[in-house]
């Protein structure tokens, strides 16, 4: 993407938006790469850069864990692993362990399912693999810590067992003479202490000619003397050659593991590079978090449609401050490509005219923005700015001949993919002359499709833009009753500048504020009146269509409250319908429950009894005389009224009632927990349990009184 001038990314403030990128960053790939955002212009470069960190960051907000955590600096080590007879020590191949088990687990992460979920973060494994053999050869080498295992050779197996020997030897004869010498007075306090890798006795200065061996040192009070004893001169002798040899076999050992890792130089660097990937991407994520970024529709074209946009660093200090943001809403396409924007000083134009030219930037960056997802962007592939006061000492230039120089530039080279951004068009000279220059340029602008932003308080430039095809007009709204700004952008309609307006409420004079309009054009004054009359009874119908909407709201709230009431209550309806329907259901069960149980029983006495017609007669009495049957059940139910139940041992002869469906029947026979009992003609088996015991209730007979 082209800039003019140099500056524009540090007048949009895209340097800040890079520092807070970078501090998300943990690895310092991430930060080195976060500093250096590349502009794209290529569509499918931005969209895969949005779509990875859009994926990280729903990853983030479902509490999901991605398995990325190597985090050291190994540069160093990858390009020593591609140098001929360079060797890696014990703690860098710990490092280059660790990069190849975080590999590891990134690619066992990505299984077929989470490849199809987040397309975008699989794309920067594609055409790698991993290598378990890297970690294997490491493991073969050194232990947990770095340091060279015994195993790794014979020789140095051998080399470390003559030293365990020889220092075993070393201590006992060392704490020997310690023994000795503490007896008899001539070791200070330490007793001993180590001097230039030796084991020395700690002598009194006054007893150091009675101990022979070789003088390393003294204190520096000269008290103490360290002393070597002449009995382990030689095994301290031995002990330093053999550790020589140690190192020596050690760092034979390190420089073979370092060829022998040197042919997958190249795939770790694609480890370290991966690693360094998914933690700018998730860098990414994060900042999309704190700047309430989205993922916006993306176009191949020039376009613009910003729905809720803010500026993100504006954004991020008023959330700090618990201050609340206004966001704006703007469109420019092929009609209308150009946006005149007026209204008060401190109103917000210049504020929004970076908010877009921003979002635009970090889009084209591969960031999420702070948008509506709704919204829709398109690619331009120059970006122009004139912001701010741009006179140039260096050239010996004004504010409005360095203004003029700039806007030469953008005519010169302003085309259909171009995004331009002015400040106050035409200021820095005469409000007539400077007018006309600022119509001409506006028409150049259009004429060649350009897309941008202007901010101004020319009049002519307002009048304008509802006469020349693409350009449209565009207002901050204001306060008047309270002179505050109120930061939200109304397309469609010029804005007042509030000069009397503000003039009168902070208190000035009347004669000048009068004498001031004789000095006005009477047709400009009456324009700016009703422009400023015009932008206040639109903000009064906006509070009124606000006012409406929240009825609305709360209209479709109770409507749904209401319609929520109904459900339950149909709910219940249907709740007691199904429960009537379920106990005619139970009853039907219970009545072909029992209707098998007698079938059963009389299947039973077929096979058991020779009298076969006395059998098919009791099943066509079951199934056939059903009407006859009813009458009887309902008599025998009345029946039960002759009864009351007792609670006794039961015994053949006995009347009892079955306590499902309550019908009475006499004890034919027990059959340890069942019974057999005789209803009708019908004999049945019947769990004990099911049964109550009957007796007759005692009748209770009137006497008559006699007459006399």
């Amino acid at each position: 993407m082209k800039f003019f001038p140099e500056s524009t990314l540090h007048q949009l403030e895209f340097d800040k938006v890079k520092d807070l990128l970078a501090a998300h960053c943990s690895t310092e790939y991430a930060k080195t790469k976060a500093l250096s955002l590349r502009i794209h212009t290529r569509k499918d470069f931005i969209e895969i850069a949005l779509q990875q960190a859009n994926e990280y960051k729903t990853l983030l907000q479902s509490g999901g864990y991605f398995p990325n955590d190597f985090v050291h600096n190994i540069s160093k080590e990858l390009k020593l692993l591609g140098i001929p007879g360079a060797t890696l020590s014990g703690e860098q191949f710990l490092h280059i362990r660790k990069l190849t088990v975080n590999a590891g687990n990134i690619f066992r992460w990505f299984t077929v399912e989470m490849r199809e979920t987040f397309p975008g973060l699989a794309r920067v494994i594609e055409n790698n693999y991993y290598e378990k053999v890297i970690i294997q050869l490491i493991d073969e080498v050194l232990d947990g810590v770095g340091v060279v295992k015994d195993t790794a050779s014979e020789e140095l197996a051998d080399i470390r067992q003559k030293l365990y020997r020889k220092r075993t030897e070393l201590r006992r004869v060392f704490d020997r003479i310690v023994q000795k010498l503490n007896k008899e007075g001539y070791l200070a306090d330490i007793e001993e202490s180590f001097m230039n890798g030796r084991r020395v006795l700690a002598v009194f200065a006054e007893q150091k000619r009675k101990v022979k061996g070789v003088l390393h040192s003294e204190s520096d009070s000269r008290r103490t003397s360290f002393i070597e004893p002449e009995e382990t001169t030689e095994l301290n002798n031995e002990i330093f050659s053999l550790e020589y040899e140690e190192q020596k076999e050690v760092h034979r050992i390190l420089r073979v593991l370092t060829q022998q890792l040197s042919i997958y130089a190249v795939l770790l660097k694609s480890y370290y590079d991966m690693a360094g990937e998914y933690d700018l991407i998730r860098a990414k994520a994060k900042f999309a978090i704190d700047i309430k970024g989205s993922y916006p529709m993306l176009h191949d074209r020039a376009h613009v449609k910003l729905i809720t946009a803010y500026h993100p660093l504006l954004l991020l200090y008023n959330t700090k401050n618990n201050k609340p943001t206004v966001p704006i809403d703007l469109t420019l396409d092929d009609q209308n490509s150009i946006l005149v924007i007026s209204g008060p000083n401190a109103g917000g134009k210049t504020v929004t005219l970076k908010t877009v030219g921003l979002t635009q930037v970090m889009m084209q960056a591969g960031l999420l923005v702070s948008v509506s997802p709704d919204s829709e962007m398109g690619i331009f592939k120059q970006l122009l700015i004139h912001i701010g006061d741009t006179q140039s000492i260096e050239f010996e230039l004004s504010t409005y001949s360095s203004h003029l120089k700039n806007m030469k530039y953008f005519i010169e080279h302003a085309n259909g993919k171009t995004l331009f951004f002015i400040d106050e068009l035409g200021s820095g000279s005469d409000p007539n002359l400077g007018g006309a220059f600022a119509e001409v340029i506006m028409e150049e602008l259009a004429f060649k499709h350009a897309f941008g932003i202007v901010t101004t308080h020319y009049l002519n430039l307002k009048v304008m833009a509802n006469k020349v095809k693409g350009i449209i007009n565009g207002a901050m709204q204001f306060d008047e009753k309270n002179l505050l700004p109120l930061y939200k952008l109304q397309i469609g309609k010029p804005g007042s500048s509030y000069t009397f307006s503000i003039a009168e409420r902070i208190g000035l004079d009347k004669k000048l504020l009068a004498k001031a309009r004789t000095l006005v054009d009477e047709e400009h004054f009456r324009l700016d009146k009703l422009l400023n009359r015009t932008e206040q009874d639109l903000q009064k119908i906006d509070k009124e269509k606000a006012m409406l909407n929240k009825l609305l709201a709360e209209n479709e709230k109770l409507k749904k409250e209401m319609q929520q009431v109904l459900q339950k209550e149909l709910h219940k309806q249907e709740i007691e319908r199904l429960q009537q329907q379920n106990k005619i259901s139970e009853e039907k069960i219970n009545y072909l429950k029992d209707m098998e149980r007698r079938l059963k029983a009389m299947v039973i006495e077929w096979r058991k009894t020779d009298d076969k017609a006395s059998v098919v007669k009791t099943i066509h009495a079951l199934l056939f005389n059903q009407k006859e049957r009813k009458p009887k059940e309902h008599q025998s139910k009345k029946g039960d009224d002759k009864y009351e139940e007792v609670v006794r041992e039961m015994k053949v002869g006995d009347k009892v009632k079955m306590k499902k469906n309550r019908q009475v029947g006499v004890v034919k026979e027990l059959r340890g927990k069942k019974a057999v009992i005789q209803v009708g003609v019908i004999p049945i088996t019947v769990a004990l349990e099911d049964l109550v015991i009957l007796v007759e209730k005692p009748i209770i007979k009137a006497t008559a009184k006699s007459s006399e």
